[in-house]
């Protein structure tokens, strides 16, 4: 029998933990079907008193606090595979709403194709603001979590194309996960659903994404300052050269140095092309994404507050 274990990994986000909490509730697979791993990282604020009365108003969900001392999301999701208790791993964020059948969906996928080994949904911003940025593009989309691909309406295998699922709705065998050994401790901020995809892949194909997992991810107005855009990019640049470092060699760092180059040539390109459309702002953004992306991987440490 395939059943689910629902790991949260939280840092200081008290205040998303409601809405994320309620939507666990009102669940519609089979409370016996899943455990729900609350995975706090070191957490400073009242995400341990948010997680106690969740456990205490719900006694009907098997629910489980763990604090983790080693920050860092690879720690907490790795901590999240030594608690686990089932066959199915589902990680999600702290700041994200659940639509009701998210784990029934998940449920009746394991159950119908026992041969998959992992799964990604369908990622919905959703703006404190109540609208997207102006300078939203396809090319920036990734750091509101939906990777600016346009996914298709049926399940299909993960690709080139499709990258890989995003990290706050992803979901794996546990014994697909102990296989490859877990996420990289290596990485402490982004790019560990990248690099777990990566190495899995290297297992089986095995890995859908299935568009009838959707969850909405909340994107407050802070993450949508210039001075976090500037951060994430920078970070996500430098965590890629480590991913690479541990993953690969020399002759990888400079394919990726080569490959990042190209890309920052191309967002030259693009910031042209929305100039003249009258979309300077959609511009910049796109080349200022790739221009600190590039700028991360070439430094030695980023370092993030």
């Amino acid at each position: 029998m395939v059943n689910i274990s629902l790991v949260i990994c939280t840092y200081n986000r008290d205040r998303f933990l409601d809405e994320t909490f309620a939507s666990i509730t009102k669940q519609s697979l089979d409370a016996a079907r899943f455990e729900v791993l609350i995975i706090d990282n070191n957490s400073t604020d009242k995400t341990a008193y948010k997680a106690k009365l969740f456990i205490e108003n719900n006694p009907r969900l098997d629910i489980k606090y763990f604090f983790e001392t080693n920050k860092g999301l690879s720690f907490a999701r790795n901590r999240g595979i030594q608690e686990a208790g089932y066959e199915i791993i589902t990680y999600i964020d702290d700041d994200v709403i659940l639509n009701t059948d998210f784990l029934q969906e998940i449920y009746d996928f394991f159950i119908k194709n026992p041969a998959a080994r992992g799964a990604g949904g369908k990622v919905i911003p959703k703006f404190e603001s109540g609208t997207a940025p102006v300078w939203n593009s396809k090319y920036v989309s990734g750091i509101l979590g939906n990777n600016g691909i346009k996914y298709p309406d049926n399940v299909v295998k993960y690709s080139k194309e499709l990258k890989y699922p995003i990290g706050c709705n992803m979901s794996y065998k546990r014994e697909l996960l102990l296989e490859v050994n877990g996420f990289n401790n290596q990485l402490t901020f982004r790019s560990d659903d990248k690099d777990i995809f990566t190495r899995v892949s290297k297992v089986t194909d095995e890995i859908y994404y299935l568009p009838t997992v959707v969850l909405q991810h909340y994107i407050d107005n802070e993450r949508l300052e210039f001075a976090n855009f500037k951060k994430l990019y920078l970070k996500s640049g430098n965590e890629e050269r480590k991913r690479i470092n541990t993953e690969g060699g020399t002759i990888d760092l400079v394919k990726k140095f080569f490959e990042l180059l190209l890309k920052l040539g191309a967002g030259f390109v693009i910031m042209i092309l929305y100039t003249l459309k009258g979309s300077f702002v959609k511009g910049k953004y796109a080349f200022l994404a790739m221009w600190y992306t590039f700028t991360g991987f070439i430094k030695k440490e980023v370092f993030v507050r």
